[in-house]
């Protein structure tokens, strides 16, 4: 019986040296590797030690003619979408450890970095490790069952979550409901919500995402409190 499908997608190593940090980059629904590898060269600066990877999702996108997808959407009941995020998290962990294993790395090295559904994989996975990331960062996303994550929590990471109040494909109240469930949890999450943005990243959030991630990975950590406010709300 073969085993799961082995994640492969771009990657971009330090410009100099052995890597010191992970950061894995998960895009969204219809999209591939290539799209959130874009983040890497505006972060490089803040994590000059960090190794990029962005792979691409275990299936073709069922709603387009291209593009690759964490797990189907067609369905978007709460219990479709548990499914499919319970039947692509091995997958991701085991993509996840092979990454880390690779570059002698432990996960104190790691942080994921998802957009939308990629967003949805990086808080699902992240979460229920046996040991915390780093630092997880969640833009225009959700948080899969937030009823049953402090049942099933792993280990506590700290939280970016960056959202506009624009976002067509996913509505800002998955934002509150996600800060709602983390809290819950007792997971500290910062959040900032974008005025007039919609379903993307924008300039605001990659400062934000850039100045979190050194932070955790480079120090001085932050202190997370269990929700906070980071910006406009």
């Amino acid at each position: 019986m073969s085993g799961p499908p082995f994640l492969r997608g771009p990657a971009r190593p330090p410009d100099r040296g052995k890597p010191e940090m992970l950061v894995v980059l998960l895009h969204g629904l219809g999209a591939d590797g290539n799209d959130l590898l874009g983040l890497a060269p505006h972060w490089a600066g803040r994590l000059p030690a960090a190794e990029f990877s962005s792979p691409d999702a275990p299936e073709p996108c069922d709603m387009a003619p291209f593009g690759r997808q964490w797990f189907s959407l067609q369905s978007r009941t709460p219990e479709a979408i548990l499914a499919g995020a319970e039947r692509a998290a091995p997958i991701l962990d085991a993509f996840i450890d092979h990454e880390l294993a690779r570059l002698g790395l432990g996960d104190d090295r790691l942080a994921l970095v998802g957009f939308s559904q990629g967003t949805m994989m990086a808080l699902h996975v992240g979460l229920r490790r046996a040991q915390a990331p780093a630092a997880i960062v969640g833009f225009s996303g959700s948080l899969v069952a937030p009823g049953r994550l402090a049942a099933e929590l792993g280990a506590r990471a700290p939280v970016l979550l960056v959202h506009g109040d624009a976002d067509e494909i996913v509505p800002l109240a998955a934002l509150h409901d996600a800060v709602a469930g983390l809290s819950a949890a007792g997971v500290g999450v910062i959040w900032h919500v974008c005025p007039g943005m919609g379903h993307q990243i924008d300039a605001t959030g990659l400062e934000m995402g850039g100045a979190f991630l050194a932070a955790q990975l480079v120090g001085p950590a932050y202190d997370i409190p269990l929700s906070a406010v980071a910006g406009a709300a």
